[in-house]
């Protein structure tokens, strides 16, 4: 049980241990007590002096303790879509996207790539130390190809994805502004990995805003090492 326990848990109890007598001896009157039985008000240098050092002790060990917080936080991916392919013909696929409160959807792309993009917010502090993670909305699936001269001349797909349900808080920042006084930055996010017969992938956002696809089991992993991915 006791090993389970984050190290930033420990750091923050050692730090309230710290902290706590620290500002009882720099605040404390630290006198004897007077007929009424109240301490009386002595200055005492040293005892002020260890005091301080305590408190200021106790205030890094906290900022610590919140800095190993941020960490674990950003070590936290979000899955936000879970894609499967079957292909139809030469250069031709269909894909099944499913995300989070999404049913099923069926897409179909050409090329020998796919691609998924997403709008996304972040934040300024304080909300950013508070851990609010960035918002997104994905907006399109396409379909790609890694040749150059093919991507400008053969055929080319993508598919709106306005009916996936997400908060569009980049269209109400811009028409009420002073509204988002903790928004950082707007940014387009995308990611594309190849497109095979039976391939299956995750779609990921990290806490940077950033996405990402991982393959969803061993079959597309070594589909991926047989295309040189």
């Amino acid at each position: 049980m006791i090993n389970g326990i984050a190290p930033f848990v420990w750091i923050l109890l050692g730090a309230i241990v710290v902290l706590l007598p620290g500002i009882a001896m720099l605040l404390g009157r630290g006198g004897p007590r007077d007929e009424r039985g109240r301490r009386i008000f002595q200055f005492r240098p040293v005892r002020r002096l260890f005091g301080l050092m305590l408190v200021l002790l106790g205030c890094v060990s906290g900022l610590l303790a919140l800095s190993l917080v941020q960490f674990f936080r950003l070590t936290t991916d979000e899955p936000v879509a879970r894609i499967e392919m079957r292909q139809q013909a030469e250069g031709q696929f269909q894909l099944t996207a499913t995300a989070p409160g999404v049913s099923p959807k069926q897409y179909v792309l050409y090329g020998d790539q796919w691609q998924i993009d997403a709008r996304v917010v972040r934040w300024k502090l304080p909300a950013l130390m508070a851990g609010v993670p960035p918002l997104y909305r994905l907006e399109r699936l396409s379909g790609r190809y890694s040749d150059v001269a093919r991507e400008a001349s053969a055929t080319r797909s993508v598919h709106a994805l306005d009916d996936w349900p997400a908060p569009d808080l980049g269209s109400l920042k811009k028409s009420f502004p002073n509204w988002f006084p903790f928004v950082d930055v707007q940014f387009g996010s995308g990611a594309y990995m190849p497109m095979f017969d039976g391939a299956k992938y995750q779609v990921y956002m990290d806490p940077r805003g950033a996405l990402f696809v991982r393959p969803d089991g061993e079959a597309t992993a070594e589909g991926l090492k047989r295309l040189g991915w």
